[in-house]
């Protein structure tokens, strides 16, 4: 298994959706959101999450459809973060070092609203639990 290949992102679903801490505070506001992950070097992400209502309905091997979000970094940072967790001060930190970018959203308007920026920040240390 390779992060975020398909098997990968179909373990993350059933962990973000086993997770209220990141599920349900997202159900709270409706959050639908088409969320991609990958490399920067890469095209396009080699993962893909899609969130409906705050439930991850499905997580595989990205297939071209149209992203909300598209984040990207090194894969020792991603293995960094899923291994100890982000924290809001390490990703403003990310963002602003070039260490985690955001090829498709806006990181702006995300971590401004804290029913999105806490489970956000959360969702990175749910990485950690793929196995």
């Amino acid at each position: 298994m390779e992060l975020f290949d398909n098997e990968w992102m179909e373990k993350y679903k059933d962990v973000w959706n086993a997770s209220p801490e990141v599920s349900e505070a997202l159900a709270k506001i409706d959050f639908d959101s088409v969320i991609g992950c990958g490399f920067p070097d890469d095209d396009q992400p080699k993962g893909v999450l899609v969130v409906e209502k705050g439930v991850a309905t499905f997580g595989g091997a990205y297939d071209g459809r149209e992203m909300n979000w598209d984040l990207r970094a090194t894969e020792d940072n991603w293995l960094k973060w899923q291994e100890k967790g982000i924290g809001m001060t390490g990703l403003g930190l990310a963002v602003s070092t070039g260490k985690l970018k955001f090829a498709v959203g806006d990181y702006s308007s995300m971590i401004k609203n804290p029913s999105m920026a806490g489970p956000f920040v959360k969702s990175f240390g749910l990485m950690g639990q793929v196995k």
